[in-house]
């Protein structure tokens, strides 16, 4: 089994620069804090499905409380001006022995150069060294940045839309039948 606390790994982006993508830490609060306030308020609407303005002390608590079981999250930093930025995270939690649920987050700077792709293949390779066989996501319709992300993760996928959101779910052991 993959030691999820412990994950960490250097990958070059499209661009050329290099980021770290990482367990997340209970000391990585301020850093939480600080990459939320950079975010447009566009990518909050569309990760938590309305405005927001700060993160609650509740979030911050179940981050800092993260299990690696239950609950996995990871960072994706750059540095810069001497220290660790978090430019992404990408979460998943548990909603069933052998499902869970993911969501992802990338800062507008940062976007179209694949972070999401490579945070949710590093959740899927977590996921199945503890048993998760499917990940299953809510995405608004409009957020074809992120459907897209999943349409090409090479995992199967099923779709519906319900209540306005489309709910996606990935099966991360495809049968050997399938292609």
């Amino acid at each position: 089994m993959i030691d999820a606390r412990d994950h960490s790994v250097t990958e070059t982006l499209r661009n050329g620069l290099e980021v770290c993508i990482r367990a997340a830490r209970p000391d990585d609060g301020d850093l939480l804090i600080e990459a939320f306030h950079k975010l447009d308020p566009e990518s909050i609407y569309l990760r938590f499905f309305g405005p927001k303005k700060e993160i609650s002390p509740t979030e911050l608590k179940r981050f800092r409380e993260a299990d690696f079981d239950t609950r996995v999250i990871l960072l994706c930093t750059v540095p810069e001006a001497g220290r660790e930025i978090v430019i992404a995270s990408g979460t998943y939690v548990r909603s069933g022995n052998a499902s869970a649920e993911v969501a992802f987050i990338v800062e507008e700077d940062y976007h179209r150069l694949g972070i999401a792709r490579r945070l949710l293949t590093h959740l899927g390779k977590i996921a199945t060294a503890a048993g998760i066989r499917t990940f299953i996501a809510e995405v608004l319709p409009h957020n074809t940045a992120m459907l897209g992300v999943f349409g090409r993760c090479g995992w199967p996928m099923t779709t519906h839309s319900a209540d306005g959101v489309t709910h996606i779910t990935l099966d991360l052991e495809p049968s050997e039948q399938q292609p």
